[in-house]
């Protein structure tokens, strides 16, 4: 990668501050013109900003894991994010609205890394370093207005990643992840409906992608590490209510968003 310009700490001190305000950065705000690297610089600025604030990496996120999008997008690769434990809103946990701009959820597949993987390492097999396999729920909120962003912007914005839940690990074995059903509910309703076939085809085709973009930044995935592979279905605005994903076989992950964080449990999560 190239070295970064002097634009990376000021792009990431407006993201975070946006995020740390609940307000999105103003379409009228003077917008440096990045390059993916640069974007990724700046990812890696404002993941280091939450970690001085105490929280700790726990894994990756993928996006534009649909073909379709990629088309959209003029891309032919995925893009990446980081997870941190501060993301993490336990299963049947709460949700709180009042730290989201204009929130999205979206059902997912979750992997679980059960060794030590270093992404820079050559032939790197990532698929068999898999130990669970959970469903999951996504929230992303970009830190944009009207959530509008090219694709330098979205990676700085660390792929919109804002929040995520985790249902119960099942052993990769137990599952066949091929082109399974996946429905989002939203207060019981259904809200959207896809299979495992829209990530890349099959959700483990996005590993190796994975490995290629993760070995050029230079990253590692611990043992316990979590990997979001991609969105199953399009994602809708998150209401207050309950909303879980149900990934056939895998079962179903819930959480309760509410305005205030104030939950049944009293848990909250997301800052």
């Amino acid at each position: 990668m190239t070295t970064p310009t002097a634009v990376v700490p000021r792009v990431a001190e407006l993201l975070d501050t946006a995020q740390q305000t609940v307000t999105p950065v103003n379409a009228a705000t003077p917008w440096p013109q990045l390059d993916l690297d640069e974007a990724y610089a700046s990812q890696a600025a404002l993941i280091a900003r939450r970690q001085a604030r105490g929280e700790h990496g726990v894994g990756l996120k993928l996006g534009f894991t649909s073909e379709a999008k990629m088309r959209q997008m003029g891309v032919d690769e995925l893009i990446l994010g980081q997870l941190t434990d501060g993301m993490q809103v336990p299963d049947g946990g709460t949700i709180d609205l009042d730290a989201l701009i204009h929130p999205r959820v979206e059902p997912e597949v979750a992997f679980l890394i059960g060794a030590d993987v270093d992404l820079t390492a050559p032939d790197v097999d990532l698929a068999a370093a898999i130990t669970g396999v959970a469903a999951g729920l996504e929230i992303i909120d970009s830190r944009y207005d009207g959530f509008r962003f090219d694709l330098p912007r979205v990676v700085a914005d660390n792929t919109s990643a804002a929040m995520f839940v985790l249902g119960p690990w099942r052993a990769p074995g137990e599952v066949d992840l091929d082109d399974i059903p996946v429905t989002l509910r939203a207060e019981g309703e259904v809200v959207a409906e896809g299979t495992t076939a829209a990530i890349l085809g099959h959700p483990l085709r996005t590993l190796p992608r994975l490995v290629a973009l993760g070995g050029r930044l230079g990253l590692r995935l611990p043992a316990g590490s979590v990997v979001l592979a991609g969105a199953a279905t399009e994602a809708v605005p998150l209401r207050p209510g309950g909303v879980s994903a149900t990934v056939a076989g895998l079962g179903t992950v819930s959480a309760v968003a509410v305005p205030d964080g104030a939950g049944p449990l009293g848990e909250g999560g997301g800052r």
